[in-house]
């Protein structure tokens, strides 16, 4: 970590003068105004992270032409995105906060998505799949730390303040980035087509995805220059966890937490790699234009990043997660059979499943700090998103392969199993819990009194 982070929060009570322009309310850190500013700034630094991580499925059908590519192979570059960060997510959080700092790590794992993008560019331009491959590696080196760069940003301008709020629009955002590549990507490529042909078209096409890598770029060495001016200005450090990720902490935790793990895996393998397919499957079945199956692909995006901070609100007020977990689950079981054995038009289902995925989203996650000591969330948390990244990387590859061999529609069925696993553990942790008081399920307000409840008797014994 840099000395400037390491600056005392509390050290001279000599505040600098600032002048001019500095002193506007938009430049001066003690103002409300420059903290959004910088909220801008900070919700557009994994953009280009999220735009491009599914320029594949965006593309996937004029890809898989112009590299002569099955389905299979297509899915590798999800694979590979995930298999760096079943073991990265362990130590992304670690490496920002005891060896880069949370500036220089931003930047660091902003450059590494940025070269992966141009690498992932230049290998379909001059066709070499293995770089392509090679590149998404990268690219997922980066991707999953810079969110967590980004939340460490978040915590450190806004703990205390407007917290909640201001994950709920990071979310969105990165949403915003993936809606957005799925509804641009197809006309940058009709466009890019009058000039070039072929693999050179598609790679040209993909150097757009490269320029927002670079703009997220931007974002992060702008970050930087604010933060820093900031604890200069206020006198401030930034705070040191104590947190290290220990990995022998996992034989401490209950077996709730890994019903948890479980739910988080078995629910996320049927929605993300069905998204990397689904832009084949809409024009296959219902006969829609790559343009319009973009769009209906891209609706669980568009909805997530609308509804989840709504979502969050009225979970935060309601409580009973794991009812809001079961309930996205089911909906999300239902959506799939819907669209495996039905022609209802696309855009109900995939606009319901945008809805259970948010409300799923929202419960499911703050799940793991009720049943983790707040000491070794860090390591709760790492083991779930590499979970979850270890699940992805190997159905990607799965999903690939049941669509060259067997079809859509074993595919979905394929999906529709995960869904009941999901729904499997979360009865078998919804057991489990009542056994243990029902912490899980309690309303907000049973749940609020059980937690002072439980701080009175820490103070009596201390």
């Amino acid at each position: 970590m840099s000395e400037d982070e390491k600056k005392p929060l509390l050290g001279s009570t000599e505040e600098e003068e600032l002048s001019g322009c500095g002193a506007t309310l938009a430049c001066n850190p003690r103002r409300s105004l420059h903290r959004y500013l910088i909220l801008i700034i900070m919700c557009f630094l994994s953009f280009g992270s999220y735009f491009c991580y599914d320029n594949p499925a965006a593309l996937q059908d004029t890809m898989m032409k112009d590299l002569n590519l099955n389905e299979g192979k297509f899915m590798q570059f999800y694979s590979w995105y995930s298999w760096p960060n079943v073991i990265l997510c362990f130590f992304g959080g670690f490496l920002i906060d005891r060896v880069f700092g949370v500036r220089m790590g931003a930047i660091i794992f902003s450059c590494f998505v940025t070269v992966g993008q141009v690498l992932f560019s230049l290998g379909a331009l001059f066709n070499l799949f293995w770089l392509m491959c090679a590149a998404r590696f990268i690219f997922g080196i980066g991707g999953e730390s810079l969110a967590v760069a980004q939340n460490t940003y978040a915590v450190k301008w806004f703990q205390g303040r407007e917290l909640n709020m201001v994950f709920g629009l990071q979310l969105s955002f990165s949403r915003v980035g993936s809606t957005v590549n799925m509804n641009v990507m197809q006309p940058v490529y009709r466009f890019v087509s009058e000039s070039y042909t072929g693999y050179t078209c598609l790679g040209v096409s993909l150097f757009v995805g490269a320029g927002t890598c670079v703009f997220s770029l931007l974002c992060a060495l702008s970050l930087a220059f604010f933060d820093n001016r900031n604890d200069r200005i206020l006198k401030r450090r930034v705070k040191t966890t104590d947190e290290v990720i220990r990995i022998g902490d996992v034989r401490y935790f209950p077996a709730t937490m890994w019903l948890i793990c479980i739910i988080c895996v078995t629910y996320y393998v049927s929605v993300f790699p069905f998204v990397g397919l689904g832009l084949v499957f809409f024009e296959n079945k219902w006969n829609l234009s790559p343009t319009v199956s973009n769009s209906v692909n891209s609706l669980v995006y568009i909805i997530s990043a609308v509804a989840s901070p709504l979502f969050g609100f009225l979970i935060d007020r309601s409580g009973k997660n794991l009812f809001w977990v079961m309930l996205g689950v089911i909906v999300t079981l239902g959506c799939h059979a819907l669209l495996a054995f039905s022609f209802v038009t696309p855009f109900a289902a995939m606009s319901i499943m945008g809805l259970s995925y948010s409300v799923l989203a929202s419960a499911l996650w703050p799940m793991v700090s009720l049943v983790i000591p707040q000491h070794q969330l860090g390591t709760a948390y790492g083991i779930m998103q590499a979970i979850q990244n270890l699940g992805l990387a190997v159905v990607s590859l799965v999903a690939g392969m049941i669509v060259d061999n067997n079809g859509y529609l074993i595919l979905e069925v394929f999906f529709m199993a995960w869904l009941s696993l999901a729904l499997i553990a979360s009865v078998i942790l919804y057991l489990v819990d009542a056994s243990k008081g029902g912490k899980l399920n309690l309303s907000a307000r049973k749940r609020k009194l059980m937690m002072e409840k439980e701080i009175e008797k820490s103070e009596i014994v201390n």
